[in-house]
């Protein structure tokens, strides 16, 4: 199988049921995305597929059809994103478990509403659960996000 993540084409050869999860981490080496549930309920695997968030633990191998982003390739060279950004501005991360999932959810959501309020950004971040329990942050550094990218 071929995919083409974070800019980058890769050639696989894996069964056509793998998880994505498991192509990008045991396979390509990328560890940004995390193993959580394994049934799409936390959100710590969340990539982008063509700029939208997907569970990549339930997304089969054989069923990615599009361009690949992971944490690792969210920002450009050098620079971090501005959700990535405004989560170090905000201190979001405690354990950080679940962080590259967050961003990953946060930066997908700001694409398609980037003026949201409270309660839409944490209906657009319900899927993503924190063991820490940063929500108050997240919030706040989604908002901050969505102001830089409209100032950009």
């Amino acid at each position: 199988m071929k995919f083409t993540v974070n800019g980058k084409d890769h050639e696989v050869e894996v069964e056509d049921d793998m998880p994505l999860l498991w192509v990008l981490r045991d396979e390509l080496g990328i560890t940004g995305p995390k193993y959580g549930c394994g049934i799409a309920q936390c959100g710590a695997c969340t990539v982008h597929v063509d700029g939208v968030s997907v569970r990549s633990c339930q997304l089969a191998a054989s069923d990615v059809d599009g361009e690949i982003t992971t944490i690792e390739g969210l920002g450009g060279p050098g620079a971090l994103h501005a959700v990535q950004a405004a989560w170090v501005d905000h201190q979001v991360a405690q354990c950080g478990y679940c962080q590259s999932g967050q961003i990953m959810q946060a930066a997908s959501f700001l694409d398609l509403n980037p003026d949201p309020t409270d309660a839409q950004i944490d209906a657009a971040m319900s899927g993503n659960l924190c063991r820490c329990g940063t929500y108050p942050r997240i919030r706040e550094a989604v908002k901050t996000a969505a102001n830089r990218l409209k100032a950009s």
